[in-house]
């Protein structure tokens, strides 16, 4: 191996600690806890180290979001890949969301909440971002219906989602209907 191969090796460990602190440290103790004075004390690497991989903060959560889009799509896949029936995919689909959600509060919230600095539903949409669209849209498109775009179906369901799971978390809903509120979004769906 070449120093040259060796050192981009070393950079791409580094990276992957840095974001890994961010994303231990936003799910212990939340966003505003994430500081590049506080990352470096964790990873043992100075403060320039830490603005070499990231301008700052931002593109931390940026960088978090990336990796969490990309998890939430296994996550979503995995979910539906050997359930049979749309109705059964899209509850699938519904409860692997929520349970992503609930689970990565930190990484819901740089996905879906934060400025990581990252562009959403246009053309320079960063691939995992895209992808984890398309795993919702995969499982969504045959619910949608005749005449109604898989995509735009696919965004108000994934919207309904979204506000199930920022209202549970907020405990703004009655914990007691998690599992009524995912059968009633699917029984309410057009085709199913």
């Amino acid at each position: 191996m070449s120093v040259k191969e060796r050192k981009e090796r070393e950079r791409a460990a580094r990276e992957r600690l840095i974001v890994a602190a961010a994303r231990e440290l936003a799910e212990q103790q939340g966003w505003d806890a994430v500081t590049t004075r506080r990352l470096a004390e964790l990873i043992e690497y100075s403060q320039p180290v830490l603005y070499s991989h990231f301008r700052g903060k931002r593109e931390i959560i940026g960088a978090v979001a990336l990796e969490g889009a990309a998890e939430l799509a296994a996550a979503v896949r995995a979910a539906t890949a050997d359930v049979d029936g749309p109705r059964e995919r899209v509850a699938a689909l519904a409860r692997a969301y929520l349970d992503f959600a609930e689970r990565n509060p930190a990484v819901y919230d740089a996905i879906f909440q934060l400025d990581g600095g990252l562009a959403y539903a246009q053309e320079d949409t960063p691939e995992p971002l895209k992808d984890a669209f398309a795993a919702l849209m995969e499982n969504l498109a045959e619910a949608a219906g005749d005449g109604i775009d898989p995509g735009l179906f696919t965004e108000v369901v994934w919207a309904s989602l979204h506000g199930i799971a920022t209202l549970t978390r907020a405990k703004r809903l009655l914990p007691e209907y998690a599992e009524q509120r995912v059968e009633l979004l699917v029984d309410r769906l057009p085709v199913l």
